[in-house]
């Protein structure tokens, strides 16, 4: 693939994982905003973030299979679809149990079009490239956090959570734009189609059950992790004392951490290998999470909060450059979708989690002591069971 494709490629594909990143961003803002609309308990909040987490498990299970059977860049354009027009609906909730039931649609919209997305453009790449473009794919992700975290702090408190959920909603426009920009990559010719659970069979056989049983883990912890923490930022700030407006300053701040994140481990991922760099932003998210926990004045929470944004982000980078170099092209979309539904478990019981811990009084410094550990699970997976991928040729 010239260069020319490969810029085109990374743009038309990002742009589709910036709206993603639009729609989750926003998300936890609304839910902070939504907590006085309604008067939501704390268990509440955490149900929002949680059904989408589980609309994101099956998203990323069902259009991971499909796009094994009908092609990446449809399911691409399907799970497009579906989400921005969730988006658009979801301003018509009238309250709690309306506005949950959109979001589980709005999530399985989400959760398909992440996988898929990275498949496709690994699959496009030379090897040698592969993991740089994934991990700037990835980057387009703080692109679309940022521009939540602007709308929140501009428009929520001026305009209300609906104008800038109705945002969100116009990316449908784009998915018609992407279905005719993008090529679907050469994969080899099957004299016989796979069946469904044949794909899903051969995920765990002899060949990638530890590179799956990896995945699983690894996934799992990073998005039991980050769900529990970013969907609740806004609101911990709140806990800690700032008001909601600054609570939207202050998280737009650390948001914008996130991009040299991706970057220096687009940079590093060629030179260090996905392994190395998935556990050395690991261990800099358990670390930044622990002491962000426990921060208690407004710099120590600013630069905690800020690293914590950018050694996350740079895992989730590599995590995504990782997956789908683990299996052949046959199963690619079913393992990568496999591995990332399991880790919407996580997305579920993450929010959920922090909803409860909270309710039952348990400090927020108790909370992210948790989820230090779960990354440490993360860690020791990679390091034990992961191979390193860099330079492998998809067949």
């Amino acid at each position: 693939m010239d260069k020319v494709s490969e810029g085109k490629l990374l743009t038309v594909a990002g742009f589709a994982w910036l709206f993603d990143a639009m729609d989750v961003g926003l998300l936890s803002f609304i839910i902070a905003a939504l907590k006085g609309e309604w008067q939501l308990s704390t268990v509440q909040m955490g149900w929002i973030g949680s059904v989408s987490s589980i609309g994101m498990a099956v998203g990323a299970l069902f259009f991971g299979i499909l796009a094994d059977r009908i092609g990446r860049r449809d399911v691409l354009v399907l799970t497009l679809l579906l989400f921005s027009i969730g988006s658009g609906i979801s301003v018509l909730a009238t309250g709690f149990t309306m506005f949950i039931i959109i979001r589980f649609f709005i999530g399985a919209g989400l959760g398909g079009e992440l996988p898929v997305a990275s498949t496709l453009v690994s699959e496009s790449v030379a090897p040698e490239k592969r993991g740089r473009i994934v991990v700037l794919l990835e980057s387009f992700w703080a692109g679309g956090w940022i521009i939540a975290a602007l709308i929140a702090y501009f428009v929520i408190p001026r305009f209300g959570w609906r104008i800038a959920a109705l945002g969100t909603a116009l990316t449908a426009v784009y998915a018609l734009y992407v279905r005719w920009q993008i090529h679907e990559p050469v994969r080899p010719v099957q004299t016989k189609q796979p069946t469904l659970w044949q794909n899903m069979r051969a995920v765990w056989s002899a060949p990638y059950a530890k590179a799956t049983l990896m995945l699983w883990l690894l996934w799992f912890a990073v998005v039991f992790s980050y769900y529990g923490m970013f969907l609740w930022l806004p609101s911990v700030l709140v806990l800690k004392g700032y008001s909601l407006l600054n609570s939207f300053g202050y998280v737009l701040a650390m948001t914008v951490a996130q991009l040299p994140g991706y970057f220096t481990a687009a940079w590093l991922i060629e030179k260090w290998g996905r392994k190395r760099v998935l556990i050395v932003y690991l261990v800099g998210t358990a670390l930044s999470a622990y002491f962000f926990g426990n921060a208690t004045g407004l710099a120590s929470i600013l630069i905690f909060g800020a690293l914590l944004s950018f050694f996350d982000l740079g895992a989730w980078g590599a995590m995504y450059a990782y997956s789908p170099e683990q299996y052949p092209a046959v199963i690619r979309g079913t393992g990568t979708g496999m591995a990332a539904a399991f880790g919407r478990i996580g997305g579920v019981v993450g929010p959920l989690l922090v909803g409860y811990l909270l309710t039952a009084q348990v400090s927020v410094n108790a909370i992210f002591v948790i989820f230090t550990g779960a990354i440490v699970v993360g860690i020791i997976a990679v390091a034990i069971l992961g191979e390193e991928t860099r330079g492998r040729v998809l067949v």
